[in-house]
């Protein structure tokens, strides 16, 4: 059994999970097989600093905030098992300028702020993140409850401190060689605090992960995933209900031919849209010391049902070459969004945490925007022979040609950045990542220099 680790061992030791795109796996993890259950846990710390350009009135604003979450999984009794993991997050009080201050300058004495990193207004929260039912069988696995997912087009996105999580039921089986099938049914999300950077919710919001109603399931409440995408009032400000009756999805997942990943992904939101989701990864070798891969993606949209959404169609699809030669490996990706009318935000819909792209930012999401043309390069380097630690730092570009969008219409919007990871002890990973974005907003919009370092302590 994993042993506890003291909380003062880990207060300023935390996380960041982030990166590029890999093969989507099962979304059910195995439960530990002991006889007294497992302890497991996270703790992270997250510093932000951004810095914004072209006279932004909020000028700068950094955070700080602990958390993570500590969980049990039970031993396996006759197939059964079960889990709870608590999530929290704390905030750290960096400054206090005064109001007098902040209205001087014209800002409202939260933009000294960043939200990225907190529940809304800025708040502490915790709450029951994950609590399930799990029974394994054979080849078989059932898992049903408050559970974490990463799928494609509904997932964690942990990309601050606590993930997107879900409530859902959620089979899997390996009875057919080198296959893996999947079926679903998600009823309810809670954002995580990501979420909170998309303000009231928009275009941006929508098409970046997150629905217009993610701040009705912040601070780990538990909403219909109707709602979590549409909300709950209409233009005039008038309740509306948007709930229905979840997402239903199934995916086939076959890796029987030497190098080749191939997955198939359909999620049937009810009485909104159906989305299906293709990928297919092939890696090969050119020399013993020259590794390649390729991969492609699709996604296709339309909407269903009584359509809550309105008109929904959208069409995506990217390509990705990369190579490895000892301890440097880079790939250049390119997508294209289609020029698709849709009622909602035009281009393709994400409003439950998925963001599966290869050609997506740090930070900009622009990829899925309508009639969108995106490029991006990457380079990593190990430097473990260099250092004799275990370092690894990326350095990487993307680039969108944004057209016929509801957001950033007619921008040439650019992103470079890199990121740095240490690998202090098994246990422990320090990082430090950085971003640059220009006409984040449009041919004339704002950019910003962003800095984030982060440590994340796992046991």
């Amino acid at each position: 059994m994993k042993k506890y680790l003291a909380l003062s061992v880990v207060a300023s030791t935390l996380l960041m999970a982030g990166g590029d795109v890999k093969p989507v796996e099962p979304v059910v993890e195995a439960v530990a097989e002991e006889s007294v259950g497992t302890f497991s846990g996270q703790f992270r710390s997250f510093y932000v600093d951004r810095t914004y350009d072209n006279n932004h009135p909020i000028g700068n604003r950094n955070s700080l905030a602990l958390g993570g979450w500590i969980g049990y999984d039970t031993a396996e009794w006759n197939g059964f098992s079960a889990g709870f993991k608590a999530y929290g997050v704390e905030h750290i009080k960096l400054h206090d300028k005064s109001a007098a201050s902040m209205a001087a300058a014209g800002l409202n004495t939260t933009y000294s702020y960043d939200p990225s990193v907190y529940g809304p207004g800025f708040d502490s929260y915790g709450f029951f993140g994950e609590a399930y039912l799990n029974y394994a069988t054979g080849n078989t696995n059932f898992k049903i409850g408050r559970q974490k997912l990463n799928t494609p087009l509904a997932g964690a996105d942990d990309a601050r401190m606590i993930p997107n999580l879900f409530e859902a039921a959620v089979l899997s089986n390996t009875d057919l060689e080198n296959t893996t099938l999947i079926l679903g049914h998600i009823t309810q999300m809670a954002t995580g605090d990501f979420s909170n950077v998309y303000g009231s919710g928009s275009a941006l919001s929508i098409q970046s992960g997150y629905g217009l109603g993610f701040t009705l399931a912040g601070s780990g409440n538990f909403t219909n995933m109707g709602t979590v995408a549409l909300g709950n009032e209409d233009a005039g400000g008038n309740y509306v209900d948007n709930t229905t009756d979840g997402i239903t999805t199934g995916a086939v997942i076959y890796k029987g031919i030497e190098g080749l990943t191939l997955q198939a992904w359909d999620y049937y939101a009810w009485d909104l849209m159906n989305s299906i989701y293709l990928q297919a990864d092939y890696g090969f070798n050119v020399s013993d010391s020259v590794k390649m891969n390729a991969s492609a993606q699709y996604i296709n949209q339309s909407d269903v049902g009584d359509a809550l959404a309105g008109n929904v169609k959208g069409n995506y699809w990217a390509a990705k070459l990369g190579a490895s030669a000892g301890a440097l490996s880079g790939y250049v990706a390119y997508s294209q969004t289609l020029d698709d009318d849709s009622t909602l935000g035009h281009g393709i819909i994400t409003p439950w945490g998925g963001m599966p792209a290869f050609t997506q930012g740090m930070v900009t999401r622009h990829q899925f925007f309508n009639d969108t043309d995106t490029w991006k390069v990457a380079g990593t380097y190990k430097m473990n022979e260099l250092l004799g630690a275990n370092v690894k730092a990326t350095a990487y570009y993307t680039s969108f040609d944004v057209g016929n969008s509801t957001y950033a219409a007619g921008a040439t919007s650019e992103e470079w950045g890199w990121d740095v990871q240490y690998q202090a002890t098994e246990n422990l990973n320090l990082r430090a990542r950085a971003n640059y974005p220009t006409e984040f907003t449009g041919p004339d919009g704002f950019g910003w220099d962003e800095y984030r370092l982060i440590a994340n302590y796992n046991f």
